[in-house]
């Protein structure tokens, strides 16, 4: 089964409360799950792979990207992913 890669860009203070539930819920999946943190301006490796970002961006597989982010919306895109890469 291949992993699914969670990574989310911190581009404010206020979009920090998403590591925490980007986290716990990877957790669930235990290793089946990656993710990867990004600090506007103090990192810069994702801008080479997705460009700039104004606001917190959740990217999931290199592919869906999701910038209106709730617990609700975090779990469903994590479950999504991980079910379609056991499938």
């Amino acid at each position: 089964m291949a992993k699914v890669q969670v990574e989310f860009v911190n581009t404010c203070p206020s979009c920090a409360e998403h590591i925490e539930t980007i986290r716990d819920v990877a957790q669930k999946y235990g290793d089946d799950v990656d993710v990867k943190i990004y600090y506007a301006g103090k990192d810069v490796e994702y801008i080479r792979k997705y460009g700039m970002f104004t606001k917190g961006t959740m990217i999931v597989n290199g592919r869906k990207k999701y910038d209106s982010l709730t617990r609700a919306v975090i779990e469903k895109a994590i479950d999504d992913a991980v079910r379609s890469c056991s499938d």
